[in-house]
């Protein structure tokens, strides 16, 4: 039942971004686009998103257990640390010069263009040395204790 409720909220989030038109990276760099033709609706969206976020998370930090009975596991990291800002900063820089984040791409995969299957190749292989790295840092880590 977990699985199959992550595959419908999966689509759901995936339709809302079509329908909102958030795969389209025109739109993306359009919001970015603060010095020409700003488009300011991806703010609309992000804004709407995190105010159904704020709900949704003080709900279920109230929470023992989630609605299928699952362990409630929350985000506890509170620090901003050099990972965190330097990931940031990629993801940043590849969202804004591809105009697509990893949502939208997936979602954009539907369509069978080259462009999101490039992106999400892409991002597969970035994650891949991502962790090919951390493992490295964490076994060099481990070696000097």
């Amino acid at each position: 039942m977990q699985i199959f409720m992550a595959l419908m909220v999966g689509l759901l989030f995936g339709i809302g971004l079509i329908v909102s038109g958030m795969t389209d990276p025109a739109k993306v760099i359009g919001f970015l686009d603060l010095a020409g033709s700003w488009d300011p609706s991806l703010g609309f969206v992000m804004g709407g998103a995190i105010l159904v976020g704020i709900f949704a998370f003080g709900v279920a930090r109230k929470r023992k257990r989630s609605l299928l009975g699952a362990p409630m596991r929350l985000p506890t990291a509170t620090v901003i640390d050099r990972r965190l800002v330097l990931g940031s900063l990629a993801f940043g820089a590849g969202w804004g010069l591809a105009g697509y984040c990893p949502g939208p791409a997936l979602a954009s995969l539907a369509t069978g263009g080259a462009k999101p299957l490039l992106f999400a190749l892409a991002m597969l292989a970035g994650m891949g040395l991502f962790e090919v790295l951390d493992r490295v840092s964490a076994s060099r880590a481990q070696g000097q204790a």
